[in-house]
């Protein structure tokens, strides 16, 4: 993909979603968030098109999270619908993933599509656990909770805060690493990432959260969109730890004037699924997660994690 092909690309990828779930005006899928521009600046040899006779006719974004690899959104033009489009933008896809040697790869898709799932099948993905992608209106009369903004850190600050975010996920599934989210959400002014610390101890990282802010973002207007947060694990404490990351977002939230709270959860990650209904998250779309190998990855019962393979 080239910067001049985004504009293409975006709209392609609005009217495909559209046409698919049957919006009355497909190009209104989405409003004012973006899933193509943003995708492409964070990390452009990621970033694939499929051109037939010189055009666009699909595209796809490969996201690396160090040992773990996830994909989308993958679009394909209606108009080339069941051509073979979608398998050749996974060909490259398969290749961008072996190159960076990954040891899980995941996706998010359709769970009522069998057409989807068989497509991903063919290339050893396999349909494991529902993930909810779901919100809650900010709290307006919420205390403010003790967090640090990862964009008001001096450089060597940021820094050292991306390795220790790295050995937090790393404890959680070995090599899984949010940099790329992190330098791509301060980079482009996304929104932030919100730090939280044991005891207010600034060398005991016990949580983080990548977040999008508003239109122009994964988020769109009004919205704070958690693309990745993840608590230490801990027998007695991982639980308590992710309701104070909940807390660290809210607030955050609130601080940039925003009304709703978005985030994506793994029902395979139950304990973290429960408390977040407990909090009055519900659930806006239901997908399944496929994995491959087939295997949970860090979609397991004693993680307290929210992310979104979309």
């Amino acid at each position: 993909m080239r910067e001049d092909d985004l504009e293409e690309a975006d709209r392609i990828m609005r009217l495909a979603f559209g046409t698919f779930i049957g919006l009355p005006d497909p190009m209104s899928f989405a409003g004012d968030a973006d899933y193509v521009y943003t995708r492409y600046r964070a990390d452009p040899p990621a970033a694939l098109v499929a051109e037939i006779d010189g055009k666009i006719a699909g595209s796809n974004f490969a996201l690396h999270w160090g040992s773990v690899g996830v994909f989308g959104p993958l679009t394909v033009h209606p108009d080339f619908w069941d051509k073979g489009v979608a398998r050749l933008l996974l060909e490259g896809t398969m290749d961008v993933f072996a190159k960076w040697q990954v040891s899980h790869a995941g996706l998010f898709t359709f769970a009522q599509s069998s057409k989807h799932v068989h497509l991903y099948q063919k290339f050893g993905f396999w349909p494991r656990f529902l993930t909810s992608i779901m919100s809650k209106p900010v709290d307006k009369n919420q205390s403010a909770a003790r967090m640090i903004r990862y964009s008001q850190l001096a450089a060597a600050e940021k820094e050292q805060t991306v390795k220790a975010c790295k050995a937090l996920t790393g404890t959680i599934y070995d090599g899984l690493d949010l940099k790329t989210e992190i330098y791509s959400v301060d980079k482009q002014a996304l929104g932030d990432t919100i730090l939280i610390y044991d005891n207010d101890n600034a060398d005991s990282l016990a949580g983080f959260a990548v977040c999008h802010c508003g239109p122009g973002t994964e988020a769109g207007s009004g919205n704070c969109y958690v693309k990745f947060g993840a608590a230490a694990p801990g027998q007695d404490s991982a639980g308590e730890r992710f309701e104070h990351l909940l807390d660290g977002c809210e607030s955050f939230a609130g601080s940039q004037g925003l009304s709703r709270i978005i985030a994506g959860v793994n029902t395979g990650r139950h304990d973290a699924y429960k408390r977040m209904i407990a909090r009055k998250f519900r659930t806006d779309i239901q997908g399944v997660a496929m994995h491959r190998p087939d295997e949970p990855g860090y979609n397991r019962k004693d993680v307290y994690l929210m992310d979104d393979w979309r």
